[in-house]
This record gives structure tokens, C-alpha cells and sequence, in this order.
């Protein structure tokens, strides 16, 4: 199937529809040589399930800066899609930096930002980092920590976890040295952005202190077992058993949210039951903080999508219709449906909208901590008229 690019206020846009290798390699090679086009983002989709040895040959051998992943579902004018790749040309040449072992506990995260930081000398305001990483690896937080202690608040992060939706742990993270697991890929470009992020999700217990857990594995909860106290909640409010058996059908709609000062609620999406009674989830849970249950509707998902939008839009100033980086929870789909078809035009109207559904979302504003984030939206406008673009 022959397709053509699309540009759209000098951002390029190319979807090779198939998801097979052989049908990116032209597509990429072909947008390596457009003029204007200084580095490569390219998101694909697991369920295409490239080989590894083909994929990293293609990625080493573009000329360009390239990085980007490989996510349950991506998006491509406002429409989802499980199979594909979407290639986005930038007109700015992006700086990477590669962060390996996010699951060892040897690794030194610390030392490896220290290197990326002082690779980019200049000045990081009206900069953007995009960061995409293996959504399963065990020591997120640490790297959202180092992120910060390193960049502080001097730059506008956006990104999020790529990976399958069977769990199993493969390579995901697109870099120029290949196709990569348990790693995350740091891309800085001088684009100034504007970001949005809300979930929708609406608290219905009372708090709960989490009393044991290790990494993205709650044990107790209020020194119970963690699923024993989760499944008497969820009876509690909807009347329904779950179980190891049921677990993902039901537990997408009962996220637990981490409470912070002065902002929005952080959620975790528990994924499985591990062990005897604990629950693992998709970013880590500090032992010590506090959580509640959190439960919402099609509708406060969908407006909260919209929300993500007009806060975005709140900090433009000449109300152009920028092109606009959607980071989306994939269980946000599993729980909406078709519904969520609503959300991408709600967030998304009036904008040329790209980008992926992801195991866990990344943002900050350049005001609020950085977070790694479950179940939520993230609405980045790339502002084309500033940040070194002509």
C-alpha cells in the first residue's frame, strides 16, 4: 500500500499502515533525505512484532538523530491504531542521550544523567525533553528522580512507557544504536512546549497507608494484605468479586491514586496479583505514602482528556493550532472502548494530534515536580514559531 507524507506547520508525518519491517525501511530511508527534516520519531506497535536483529540494523543505519518505541497502541490523526508505524520528521535536530538498566539495582542513574547533562551545555530553557522508557522496568522512580535532581525545572518534560500488553518484557525503546528493553531514550529539542495533564479519576475510599511494599509491588495496605483490602473495596462499591483469574477485566476501572500537596492526585494501575496477596503495579509505590481508590466514568475520562487541552492551550499566546503530542494511557482505551475515540477528538480538535498509548505517562510543566504517572492524559502543544525554529 503506497502512502504519502502529510506536513503540517513543518512537523512531517508519515504513517507506513502495514507494521511490517520491510515496508518501514523505504519509509524511513525516504524521510532521512527530505529537506527540513533534522531527526526522526518514530512510534510503533507491539502487536508487529518486528525482529529484533532487522529493527536495530534500521535504526543504527539512519543517518539522522532517531529514537522513539514501541507501545500497545498509537495514535495518528486523532484515530488509534494497533498496528503501524508513524514516523515524525522534526525540523530541529534532537540531542540524545540513552540511559541503560532501569531494573538494575547496580546501575548508577545518577552518573548516567550526569553525563547527558553536561553533553548539553547550552541553555535548556525553551527547550523540550521527550523521554520514552520500558514501562515494566523496576527503578522508574529513581530515574524521574534523577531527572529532576539533574534538570530541575528548567525544562518541559513529556514522554512515556512503551512495552506490551501481554507483560512479557522485550525490546521497546527506539534508539540510534537499536531497539532496546529495560532502557530509556532522552531526546532534548529546542522546541518550547505547553503542557496539560489530567485523568478523571475520582476517589471513593477513605486513605489507606501503604505499610509494606518494594518498588511497584504493594504488600499491605494499613498492615493487611494488599489484594485482601483491594478486593473488599471494590466489593464495597460495585458489588464484583475479583480475582487472580479476573484481575486486569476489573481492576482497569479501580486505580489507586497517591495523594500529594497542592495538586491532582498521582494514580497507579495495579496490573496483577503477585505472591500471596500483593499487588504489582506500573510505577513504583513508596512504602509510607498514602493511597486511595479511585473509580470514574466514560464521561469524566473523556472531559478530562478535553481538560488536558485547554490547559495546554490556557498558556498559548496567539492561539495558533500547534501540532500536539497526546501521551494516553493504554488502559484508558481498555476502559473506554470505543469511547475512546470521544477522548482523541475531545483532546485533540482543531489540532494536527500524534502520539502513543502508553504503560504510564511522563510530564512536568517547567513549574511542578516531575511524575511518572498510570491511567492519565498528557497534551503537549509543540510551539513552532519559538525555541530556534525559523
Amino acid at each position: 500500500m503506497k502512502t504519502n507524507p502529510m506536513i503540517t506547520n513543518t512537523i512531517h508525518f508519515h504513517m507506513e499502515p502495514t507494521g511490517h519491517l520491510d515496508a518501514l525501511v523505504p519509509c524511513l530511508q525516504r524521510m532521512a533525505r527530505e529537506p527540513g527534516i533534522e531527526s526522526i520519531m518514530v512510534l510503533g506497535c507491539d502487536q508487529d512484532n518486528w525482529p529484533h536483529e532487522g529493527a536495530t540494523r534500521l535504526f543504527r543505519e539512519c543517518p539522522l538523530p532517531v529514537f522513539g518505541g514501541v507501545f500497545p497502541q498509537i495514535i495518528h490523526e486523532r484515530k488509534p491504531y494497533s498496528n503501524g508505524t508513524l514516523l515524525v520528521g522534526l525540523p530541529v535536530t534532537a540531542q540524545i542521550a540513552v540511559v541503560h538498566g532501569l531494573s538494575d539495582a547496580h546501575a548508577d542513574l545518577d552518573r548516567d544523567l550526569a553525563q547527558a547533562h553536561a553533553a548539553w551545555p547550552e541553555a535548556l530553557e525553551n527547550n523540550t525533553v521527550i523521554v520514552f522508557l520500558d514501562g515494566f522496568s523496576s527503578r522508574i522512580s529513581a530515574l524521574i528522580d534523577s531527572l529532576f535532581l539533574h534538570f530541575g525545572l528548567d525544562v518541559n518534560f513529556v514522554g512515556g512507557g512503551a512495552g506490551s500488553l501481554s507483560f512479557e518484557k522485550k525490546p521497546c525503546i527506539i534508539t540510534p544504536n537499536g531497539i532496546c528493553r529495560d532502557t530509556a531514550v532522552l531526546a532534548r529539542i529546542p522546541l518550547v512546549s505547553r503542557i496539560g495533564v489530567t485523568h478523571g479519576w475520582e476517589p471513593i475510599s477513605d486513605t489507606l497507608k501503604v505499610t509494606s511494599s518494594e518498588r511497584n509491588i504493594i504488600h499491605t495496605l494499613d498492615w493487611q494484605p494488599a489484594f485482601e483490602v483491594y478486593r473488599r473495596m471494590i466489593r464495597e462499591h460495585g458489588g464484583q468479586d475479583i480475582t487472580r483469574e479476573n484481575f486486569f477485566d476489573i481492576a482497569k476501572a479501580y486505580p489507586f491514586g497517591i495523594s500529594k500537596l497542592d495538586s491532582e492526585m498521582v494514580v497507579r494501575d495495579p496490573l496483577m496479583v503477585v505472591g500471596d496477596q500483593s499487588l504489582m503495579c506500573v510505577g513504583e509505590v513508596r512504602e509510607g505514602c498514602f493511597v486511595r481508590l479511585l473509580n470514574g466514568t466514560p464521561d469524566s475520562l473523556i472531559q478530562a482528556a478535553t481538560q488536558a487541552r485547554a490547559i495546554a492551550e490556557s498558556q498559548c499566546t496567539d492561539g495558533t493550532a500547534a501540532p500536539a503530542l497526546f501521551i494516553d494511557c493504554i488502559s484508558r482505551v481498555l476502559f473506554l472502548g470505543e469511547g475512546i475515540h470521544r477522548e482523541l477528538e475531545g483532546a485533540g480538535a482543531g489540532m494536527p494530534l500524534f502520539g502513543a498509548f502508553t504503560l504510564g505517562e511522563i510530564a512536568n510543566t517547567g513549574n511542578d515536580y516531575m511524575e511518572f504517572m498510570n491511567k492519565s492524559s498528557v497534551l503537549c502543544l509543540l510551539d513552532m514559531a519559538q525555541g530556534g525554529v525559523p
